[in-house]
């Protein structure tokens, strides 16, 4: 069994890992060969990743090439089929198939009617003929650990693996850790290649911390948007200063 000690010894080593996944999703990613970026045995390196990530190699390939594929969906106007063999699916059935069990709706609803289209102006969304409600509550100031992102929002996956990397490493998760995005530019100002954002999740206690991660010192009140189109009127009111 491994120790917490053995598991921070081994995060750099799965960090350099999900760096080439990142990389390569358009690539044969060969487990083997990730093995060989992680300076481990085969075997070895598939029980050490599972043991700290929580879930094998294999399906974090699946599931952040269909993240990546949502974003493709929500932000581009490639076709369906194109995104599905560019994902790695043999047919789009499948695709269609997994990709609702994950989102919730098949792709062709998803661009429509996804979460995504809460970021975009009113007139740009097909059938759009009112406002969104909208609600913000005063919570409690809570502390947490963060990574930050730049570039598109639909991309913040990379700093969630980061973040969630480093503090499994440590046995630093457990079930009250929330996990969420704050987001600070409006994505009508600023261009996409440099929004920032933070992937953030709430910690009980602090702990010494080094580069990806930071503590966050929330204001005295955080903002919870229940729905995203509000960011637009809260930019000037930035939940972390």
């Amino acid at each position: 069994m491994e120790t917490g000690k053995n598991h921070i010894n081994y995060e750099d080593r799965l960090n350099r890992v999900t760096e080439y996944i990142y990389d390569h999703l358009d690539d044969d990613i060969d487990l083997y060969r990730l093995a060989e970026i992680a300076c481990l045995s085969p075997y070895h390196w598939h029980r050490i990743y599972a043991a700290i990530r929580g879930e094998t190699i294999a399906n974090t390939v699946k599931r952040v090439r269909l993240h990546r594929a949502a974003g493709y969906i929500a932000q581009t106007s490639m076709r369906v089929e194109d995104v599905a063999k560019r994902s790695g699916y043999p047919n789009l059935q499948s695709f269609n198939r997994i990709f609702k069990s994950v989102y919730g709706m098949p792709p062709v609803q998803y661009r429509k009617r996804g979460s995504h289209t809460q970021f975009h102006p009113l007139s740009s969304i097909e059938g759009a003929t009112k406002m969104y409600d909208m609600k913000i509550e005063n919570l409690p100031s809570m502390q947490v650990s963060t990574v930050d992102h730049k570039g598109s929002y639909m991309q913040i996956s990379k700093g969630f693996e980061q973040l969630m990397g480093w503090l499994g490493a440590r046995a630093l998760i457990n079930n009250d850790t929330r996990m969420f995005g704050i987001f600070y530019d409006d994505v009508e100002l600023v261009p996409q290649q440099i929004l920032r954002s933070k992937a953030a999740a709430t910690i009980l206690k602090e702990f010494p911390v080094e580069d990806p991660v930071q503590h966050t010192e929330p204001s005295r009140v955080y903002r919870r948007v229940q729905n995203l189109r509000e960011l637009e009127h809260e930019q000037s009111k930035s939940i972390f200063p």
